[in-house]
């Protein structure tokens, strides 16, 4: 596989910027657009992780904080699943647009409560959307109105042991009428600590974007 370099990127938002890294190859079959949990941000070393597994897979990578320096210094914020929402969806329509992204089909990675900005953007944009997996994801933040909508194949990972976020997902995933799956990862927590839970996130995560990310034939999202 081609060795890829983070390109720094800001993406204007009202009247500041986000700033995210974008790594990309001419080998890239796919680009996933990573929504981060409350509290963290593009360096956050778990989904950094799962990144670098993906892009092993052929898959470019897109780490973004949704909000600004500024607001991020309001905790408040980091849990306004409908601004974090807007904000991804100008991040997916900066990928749109951009040369070495718009002809790759798109997928979205959500952590935590990025899980909820990342189903409730998949909903309004339809089918631009391939796939979506979240990670130990809080899916009930998002409306029941929105999880109807959410028609891309979507993978729910989730921790043996998180039984609260557990039966949240059950309940999120017999909302979405799209095709879904629900994977528990033996004897993890909430953060994927334990020996080798990350690595299985990572796994199932890759699996499931090549699955619907490269499939053959499998349409562009277009740079419209």
């Amino acid at each position: 596989m081609q060795a890829t370099t983070p390109q720094l990127v800001r993406i204007p938002v009202g009247r500041g910027h986000v700033e995210g890294a974008l790594e990309a190859s001419h080998h890239s079959q796919g680009l996933v657009i990573f929504a981060h949990g409350s509290g963290s941000s593009r360096h956050s070393p778990r989904n950094n992780y799962v990144a670098r597994v993906l892009r092993e897979r052929r898959l470019a990578t897109l780490l973004v904080d949704l909000l600004t320096p500024e607001e991020d210094r309001t905790p408040a914020l980091r849990f306004d699943i409908p601004l974090l929402t807007q904000r991804l969806l100008v991040v997916t329509d900066w990928a749109r647009r951009q040369p070495a992204t718009a002809p790759l089909p798109l997928g979205y990675f959500g952590a935590s409560t990025g899980a909820a900005a990342a189903l409730r953007a998949a909903a309004a944009l339809g089918s631009v959307i391939r796939a979506v997996v979240s990670r130990g994801g809080r899916p009930d933040l998002a409306p029941a109105r929105d999880l109807a909508q959410v028609q891309c194949p979507t993978l729910l990972v989730v921790g043996g042991c998180d039984e609260e976020v557990l039966a949240l997902n059950r309940s999120a995933a017999a909302q979405m009428p799209g095709p879904k799956a629900l994977a528990i990862v033996p004897g993890a927590t909430h953060l994927f600590e334990e020996p080798g839970a990350l690595e299985a996130v990572a796994g199932l995560a890759a699996d499931w974007f090549v699955q619907h990310l490269t499939a053959p034939g499998a349409p562009a999202s277009g740079g419209q």
